[in-house]
């Protein structure tokens, strides 16, 4: 049994009042950031806690994070093929506590791909079982806490573990009886499939995970977990159906009844174009002026004219769900729009050499700029005037809404986060937010793209769609009253009259 002592500076005897999370992710930004997880697991980690939510999160120990004043304990109550393990908790200066999970193999410089050689590794799937098991293992101490501890502090007690995608699924073939359990699914397209001899490993629960002769951890935990949250309402009607399921539609129309869709905010105080510390000009929806200065900047980084239409930004990662391919079929036609296009992201080296291509065929119009700067990436969402999201499917998407916050009109195609959260101007006039394309085609796209270089033209038009976006409430508020909502039913305390009633605002 493993108790990590508490800081002497914090206060961890029991609150009957809060609801109790273990928080198991793969990722946790600004310190170890990949995709969207990681964003999406601090901006939900932080909106929980202005709930009153007591959550301790957990990842593995990557060796690439400094905690401040540690504790050191090794993890007992693991299976008999995990191997030896300790647990670090500390604080992090700006992020708060975070335990992290040592144990060989855990160090690498990236969570899933060699930064070397760019491919995956190839014990993918011993590290995040193993990691898996060092969770149930936590999960276990505040469930059988006794006495012998009480020298150490108080035992630490969770009413429900948060898993998020595969790589936490397996620990929920191994959670003790009595934690309640809720697994969220950022992107079901990543299954983190093995070989089948791993079922054997989680015992009587282990054939949860039987999915097509191989072990799918993700598919085990949508049959296991109490609740399966998917991160966009329409998301979680689109993979209920075999075109959107990934091979796990029949699994989640068996849970209909616990599966939920919650979409994501973002993080305001890192989006806020007014005091953002990463752009050369701030600006807010009553003075855009830094945003043209924003825009000048750009341009001028990436040596485009300045006179030729709309800016359109693009930031992404360069992966065939991203629709890389269909922003570049767009590239030939700026030209006569008239626009620009800059685009910056990294990933597949065939769809990199693509875009790198495109860009040395028409320098006038597109540049691109290979890898991700964190700096560079605000100055394309804040300084562009349009902003490509040419998803072929988005469980929810974020950079829309980053737009947004900085008065950057979306351009998106019609699936899941992205049809949650930008409607159509042409069709919505009064309350329209940006482009919507009729379908995730080349052709579909262009059509979006050339009615917002339209409408961008109407400056009173421009300027009330602008305004609707930087105006309106992206933040994690309402989603973390949500799961707190859901959190309080799982455990069985009375629903309060409102999910405000929970969020600082």
């Amino acid at each position: 049994m493993t108790v990590l002592p508490p800081r002497s500076d914090i206060d961890l005897r029991p609150n009957s009042d809060a609801v109790r999370v273990l928080f198991a992710t793969a990722e946790y930004a600004p310190l170890v950031k990949v995709g969207g997880l990681g964003e999406a697991s601090n901006g939900l980690v932080n909106g929980l806690r202005a709930s009153g939510v007591e959550v301790d999160v957990v990842m593995p120990d990557y060796g690439l994070i400094e905690l401040v004043d540690p504790t050191e304990l090794p993890v007992l109550g693991l299976p008999d093929w995990a191997p030896r393990m300790v647990a670090r908790r500390g604080w992090v200066p700006g992020v708060g506590e975070l335990t992290l999970l040592r144990f060989p193999g855990s160090n690498r410089a990236n969570p899933y791909n060699n930064p070397t050689t760019g491919e995956a590794w190839h014990d993918s799937a011993e590290l995040f079982f193993t990691f898996s098991a060092g969770v149930a293992a936590l999960a276990d101490d505040g469930v059988n806490g006794s006495a012998e501890v009480v020298e150490a502090g108080p035992v630490r007690r969770y009413d429900v573990v948060h898993c998020n995608d595969w790589h936490t699924g397996a620990a929920l073939a191994m959670l003790p009886e009595g934690v309640a359990s809720v697994l969220t699914i950022h992107n079901l397209a990543y299954q983190g499939q093995a070989e089948s001899w791993w079922e054997s490993r989680f015992g009587a629960k282990g054939a949860a995970y039987r999915q097509y002769g191989q072990f799918n951890p993700l598919a085990g935990a949508v049959t296991l977990a109490d609740r399966v949250v998917m991160v966009s309402e329409t998301y979680a009607s689109e993979v209920v159906v075999e075109a959107g399921g990934c091979g796990l539609h029949n699994r989640l129309v068996e849970r209909r009844s616990e599966l939920s869709g919650i979409r994501n905010g973002i993080d305001l105080g890192l989006w806020n174009p007014a005091d953002d510390p990463l752009l050369p000009f701030g600006f807010d929806s009553n003075d855009l002026s830094g945003k043209d200065l924003c825009r000048k900047e750009l341009l001028r980084m990436v040596n485009l004219e300045a006179d030729r239409g709309p800016v359109i930004g693009m930031v992404a990662r360069m992966v065939h769900q991203k629709g890389i391919d269909l922003a570049l079929d767009v590239v030939p036609f700026l030209e006569s729009l008239p626009a620009r296009f800059v685009l910056t992201g990294s990933g597949s080296p065939s769809l990199t050499a693509m875009a790198s291509e495109v860009a040395g065929e028409y320098p006038e119009v597109f540049a691109f700029v290979p890898g991700y700067d964190e700096e560079f990436a605000h100055l394309v969402v804040a300084g562009s005037d349009l902003f490509m999201v040419p998803s072929r499917f988005e469980p929810c998407g974020l950079t829309q809404m980053q737009a947004m916050t900085c008065g950057t009109i979306p351009v998106v195609t019609n699936v899941g986060g992205l049809r949650d959260t930008v409607r159509d101007t042409d069709q919505n006039r009064r309350s329209g937010t940006g482009f919507v394309a009729h379908a995730a085609t080349s052709l579909g796209l262009i059509d979006a793209v050339h009615r917002a270089c339209r409408g961008w033209g109407n400056s009173r038009r421009r300027a009330a769609v602008q305004r609707r976006g930087m105006t309106a409430d992206w933040s994690w508020a309402k989603p973390a009253g949500r799961y707190v909502e859901l959190y309080r039913e799982l455990v069985g305390e009375p629903e309060l009259e409102s999910a405000d009633e929970l969020v600082v605002s």
